[in-house]
């Protein structure tokens, strides 16, 4: 049995921004800021981290009262911009072909691990219809620090497989240096998505196993996975 846990963002969609406009929002209703993610780098990161940065650069601490005010609004948000009519919101190549195969498949489990809070991943995967893909993951609800994500995916997994799985069983696969970074500090395999910012080189050169600009080549990337 393979474990395969997606990244979101860069990786299976883009969201033409509707994040960053959404959190935009949030923050400014909820501290009072405008732009308050100016010159703040989301790529790679957890939600959290990226508030905690956030907050940090305008000399405020995180809040746990606020900081869940902020989710509540930022969730609200984002079910706006992501249905509105601004440019930009794709899926990357081949994403819904791949994704329909593994999911006849029997021997591996679809997840998510992703930098995003649950709730924000889901909005963002409903959009596209994909959201049905994705029974387990792990999320920014879990922990802050993005390399902490795997052990909770995998230990969802084997509870959905009724035995235990292990990182040997696993990839990750994500966009950014960072996806490449977590799944490697717990021993999986790290397939990068050179769909975005993050050339193949650059993923080659960060640790990836085996790096695909898109998946538009299901058979080579199913074989890739579970073979």
């Amino acid at each position: 049995m393979r474990v395969l846990l997606f990244d979101i963002d860069g990786t299976l969609l883009f969201s033409g921004g509707a994040g960053k406009r959404a959190m935009t929002m949030a923050f400014r209703e909820v501290f009072g800021v405008d732009d308050g993610f100016a010159g703040i780098s989301m790529s790679g990161k957890t939600d959290t981290q990226i508030l905690r940065e956030a907050l940090a650069k305008w000399g405020r601490e995180l809040d746990a009262g606020l900081a869940e005010r902020f989710r509540r609004r930022y969730f609200e948000y984002l079910r706006v911009t992501m249905n509105d009519s601004t440019p930009g919101k794709r899926l990357v190549p081949g994403v819904s072909e791949l994704l329909r195969e593994l999911d006849r498949r029997t021997d591996a489990l679809v997840g998510l691990l992703t930098g995003n809070w649950r709730e924000s991943a889901y909005i963002k995967l409903a959009y596209f219809g994909l959201d049905g893909y994705f029974r387990f993951g792990a999320f920014a609800d879990d922990s802050e620090d993005r390399n902490a994500l795997v052990p909770f995916a995998i230990q969802r997994a084997s509870e959905l497989a009724g035995h235990p799985l292990s990182p040997e069983d696993t990839w990750v696969i994500g966009d950014t240096p960072r996806d490449v970074e977590c799944g490697l500090a717990h021993g999986t395999r790290v397939l990068g998505v050179a769909a975005s910012e993050y050339g193949e080189e650059t993923l080659l050169a960060a640790g990836a196993t085996h790096v695909v600009k898109d998946f538009r080549d299901p058979r080579r990337i199913l074989s890739l996975l579970l073979s």
